[in-house]
């Protein structure tokens, strides 16, 4: 009998257990991912990277979040797009590589996020061909 209750206390412990540990997991959120990619922009023009244009705001993106501190361009901005889509190096990102890779928007829907692109595009197809939702 002792033997019966203990396995009980068990069983209802683990179900316990488990079931606190999904409304832990339920309420960690994803942090919330902002990419900002401007045109003739020098890395040093903006405040954050030491340059000497004032930028507060987009000094405080950079202080509570991520920033690249490595990131090559080319001269052709649709390179360099791809290349941050896709995680190629911008030789190798062209409008080829573009239709068979996995790119960011795709990873990212994938789990879960709502993925919007707003601006320039300059790629041949639409963004939603891509995995971005709008």
């Amino acid at each position: 009998m002792n033997t019966s209750r203990l396995n009980l206390a068990l069983v209802i412990a683990g179900v316990v257990a488990f079931y606190s540990t999904m409304s832990e997991a339920k309420d960690q959120r994803q942090p919330n991912i902002v990419v900002i990619m401007a045109d003739d922009l020098g890395y040093s023009d903006i405040g954050c990277y030491g340059g000497e244009i004032d930028t507060p705001h987009l000094d405080s993106l950079a202080a509570n979040g991520l920033r690249f501190s490595q990131f090559y361009n080319t001269a052709k901005c649709h390179s360099s797009r791809v290349s941050l889509l896709t995680g190629q190096y911008c030789i190798a990102a062209g409008e080829v590589s573009l239709s068979h890779a996995v790119t960011s928007a795709e990873v990212l829907r994938d789990a879960g996020y709502f993925t919007a692109m707003t601006g320039k595009w300059h790629l041949r197809r639409e963004p939603t061909d891509f995995g971005f939702d709008r």
